[in-house]
């Protein structure tokens, strides 16, 4: 028998952990097959997790149809309630929340603590402003007066969550949250590393008062369970990188069913003449090393003017030296382990490529078997080249890659450079022409004088990706609207619109070309 993971959280009984596994949908009794993640701090076994199967899948989205029928009809309010209890609950029994993540993906505490942080900021602002964003809104009809027309939004139905490993709290809740305010019922995917994390979500769900089978959550095989949610919901949100997204807006695609994708990125930091040095080398260890580098708007690729680039590496190498690698449940350390052996293992052959290539390591570059099995230091690149892997390749751990540029022009084109548009940044004392470079960089937000959080924590406002980065936004009214569909309701007070019975049809085209002619002299429409 396998030694299991000594991590476990004290709190997480025997009792607590069946209490969780009660809310994967399997169907009776199940299959008796169970999915075990390895914990980052030990590369031992967590504890057992049922496996769903294609047909719990199915099973799960016909059990969610009535009762996405019935919590519609529920006021919007009423939804909200169960939503800020939720949020009460989530800010009084974090620490489990954040134990829970930290065992099943390694990352440093307080980058767990940004996942209550962030869930928490969603659930309040949709709870109290999503129906503004909903809400029916009047148009100009066909025929003033005797006609008029509204505009409804009504909800998708069954919405699949695929969520990944890297934020299983906010990825796999934030989501969730406006759809069921929007009146949808749901199946999340759990991911076969963190399934625990979102297992507690669901659970103080229901202690929040949401009906049982509108969230309903399965586990198991990614490829199998994902492929049987695509072909059963009615709508799919998906997070995770840019190959699979692209296979599933394919097998979407050929049901005619939406799709919001929010997919990989390979993002940059530019750093102008004019920038505060510190400031920007900060910012940049903060976005490059933040969740030991393994989220989809950290930076890679760091964009320096040739002025200052000198004086900025220097600091930059100061900061960095200054990040604690660690692993444990307390805050005392700043950058957590790798989730498991296939990010090590990337990470690693990307720093070797790029060496072997001629890139020279400026900071880190090697596994720290010595702190834990999948700790890896934190890293700075210069003289990165195209033929790197790492150059355009999204590394996803703790890795930057320092460019040196002539000017802003350049700065701009390679930042450009791929084929991934999320997210981006730009340090400069002179905010204005920042802001108006940011209008010229292909990226879905741009942080000024921030590394990467300022934009996602911005939640009134839309975030997603450009180009290969992703289709649709989180966030702000697209984060709510994608989860329904447009409906107009025209109503006519004097029966159908044409010639009346009986009398020609000349007459009612010259009514209506003179009616035309008179709204252009007016202006209107």
């Amino acid at each position: 028998m396998a030694t299991v993971s000594a991590h476990r959280p004290a709190w997480l009984t025997d009792a607590r952990l069946a209490s969780l596994r009660r809310w994967v949908a399997v169907t009776g009794p199940g299959s008796g097959v169970t999915t075990t993640a390895i914990a980052p701090f030990d590369a031992l076994p967590t504890v057992p997790v049922p496996a769903c199967t294609p047909a719990d899948v199915e099973a799960a989205v016909v059990r969610a149809r009535p009762a996405q029928a019935a919590w519609s009809e529920i006021s919007y309010g009423s939804r909200a309630d169960v939503v800020l209890r939720f949020h009460d609950l989530l800010l009084e029994r974090q620490d489990e929340v954040l134990d829970l993540i930290q065992w099943e993906m390694g990352k440093a505490r307080f980058h767990a603590w940004q996942e209550v942080l962030l869930l928490g900021t969603v659930a309040r602002h949709y709870a109290r402003h999503g129906h503004t964003y909903l809400q029916d809104r009047a148009v100009r009809p066909a025929v003033p007066v005797v006609t008029h027309a509204r505009e409804l939004r009504i909800p998708k139905g069954v919405v699949g969550i695929v969520s990944p490993w890297n934020y299983p709290l906010y990825l796999g809740v934030g989501d969730l949250i406006p759809a069921l305010l929007a009146g949808n019922a749901a199946v999340s995917k759990a991911d076969e590393q963190t399934p625990l994390s979102l297992l507690w979500a669901r659970a103080l769900m229901a202690e929040a008062g949401l009906p049982e089978d509108v969230w309903q959550v399965v586990a198991g095989d990614g490829p199998a369970i994902g492929t049987a949610l695509v072909d059963a919901v009615d709508y799919l949100c998906f997070t995770g990188s840019t190959a699979t997204g692209r296979l599933v807006a394919e097998r979407a695609a050929r049901r005619l069913i939406g799709t919001s994708l929010e997919l990989g990125g390979k993002n940059p930091l530019i750093v102008r003449a004019d920038a505060d040095l510190e400031l920007a080398a900060r910012g940049t260890v903060e976005a490059a090393f933040a969740n030991t580098g393994q989220m989809c708007i950290h930076i890679e690729r760091v964009i320096v003017h040739a002025e200052v680039y000198d004086a900025f590496t220097a600091a930059l190498l100061a900061a960095t030296s200054g990040q604690r690698l660690g692993q444990g449940f307390g805050f005392g350390y700043d950058v957590g382990p790798l989730a498991g052996q296939a990010q090590l293992e990337r990470v690693g052959a990307h720093v070797r490529d790029a060496v072997a290539k001629g890139a020279t390591v400026l900071a880190g570059g090697r596994a720290r078997p010595d702190i834990g099995p999948y700790a890896y230091q934190p890293t700075v690149l210069a003289d990165v080249t195209d033929e790197m892997d790492v150059c355009l390749g999204e590394t996803f751990g703790p890795v930057v890659a320092l460019h040196r540029v002539a000017d802003d022009a350049a700065a701009i084109a390679v930042a450009n450079r791929g084929r991934q548009g999320l997210s981006a940044s730009i340090f400069s004392r002179n905010t204005a022409e920042a802001e108006a470079m940011a209008r010229r960089i292909r990226a879905g937000a741009v942080n000024i004088n921030d590394g990467a959080g300022l934009a996602i924590g911005t939640v009134e406002a839309p975030m997603g990706g450009r180009g290969e980065s992703g289709l649709g936004r989180r966030h702000g009214a697209e984060g709510i609207r994608r989860f329904t569909d447009a409906q107009t309701v025209a109503v006519s007070r004097v029966g159908p619109v044409g010639p009346p019975p009986g009398r020609p049809a000349e007459s009612f085209v010259a009514l209506g070309n003179r009616q035309l002619k008179l709204l252009r002299r007016l202006g209107i429409r």
